[in-house]
């Protein structure tokens, strides 16, 4: 039979139990928060390595008079010879070699070859438009990005089922790019623009909660690194698409 002793030892065990297990989940909150942080860390630093090589090559290719901007022979090099699609094609290449299973450093060095390639592919955005507005949109994509993230982060809705309707418009989006290659429609050229910019706002939100429900307390240091790495990817190239997608659309062209 039980008797008050018997009663205050269940008492303290589950006050004991209850205190255990509050500790581990602030463990994990705190273990979570700063996994979280390494992926935007990640991402962050990307972004401004894509954002300086784009800017070291415009500053090597063009060269700017009173009559306007002019290529250099460096610039005539990456923009009018098969050297541009070598470094359009380079980025898929890596992103491949970065799905391999290969040291942290080694991987670490391939997530920052990649920026810096995307940036010299993406040097052309300069050419085609003002550098104010291509400052206005990523300020603009930045809210977005930031905004849609933190709501893939807290939200306790499964986007499970958003996010496979998201790859499906993706795929559509890379079939009707591809088509429009040859039709060279404006029109479809802005819808596809708009579709972007739904679609990838999807994938973030979707992609936020992917890589948060990666986290596994138990990870070691270098599981816990090779995951930032693949967040950051996969953040780093959402933001990127709604970026051109919005600069299609709003972005003052160069004359």
């Amino acid at each position: 039979m039980f008797n008050e002793g018997n009663m205050s030892d269940m008492r303290f065990n589950s006050s004991r139990l209850g205190s255990v297990a509050g500790v581990n989940a602030r463990s994990m909150d705190q273990g979570l928060r700063q996994y979280m942080l390494g992926v935007y860390n990640y991402m962050t630093l990307s972004l401004a390595i894509t954002g300086l090589s784009a800017l070291a090559t415009n500053m090597v290719t063009v060269t700017q008079d009173e009559a306007g901007l002019h290529l250099t022979s460096a610039g005539y090099a990456l923009y009018h010879s098969p050297l541009m699609w070598i470094v359009m094609l380079a980025p898929l290449g890596i992103l491949f070699a970065m799905n391999a299973r290969v040291s942290i450093s080694t991987l670490r060095t391939l997530f920052f070859v990649f920026s810096a390639l995307m940036g010299v592919s993406m040097s052309v955005l300069l050419l085609r438009y003002t550098g104010q507005s291509v400052t206005r949109i990523f300020f603009l994509t930045s809210a977005a990005f930031g905004s849609l993230s933190l709501y893939g982060y807290t939200t306790r809705k499964d986007l499970s089922a958003m996010g496979s309707f998201m790859i499906m418009g993706l795929f559509g989006i890379i079939i009707a790019s591809l088509i429009n290659l040859f039709m060279q429609s404006s029109q479809m050229q802005f819808m596809l623009s708009v579709l972007t910019i739904l679609v990838f706002s999807g994938l973030t939100a979707w992609d936020t909660q992917a890589i948060k429900q990666m986290y596994f307390a138990g990870d070691s240091y270098d599981d816990v690194q090779r995951k930032s790495i693949h967040g950051a990817v996969q953040l780093y190239l959402d933001f990127l698409n709604m970026f051109q997608a919005l600069l299609a659309l709003f972005g003052d062209r160069r004359n």
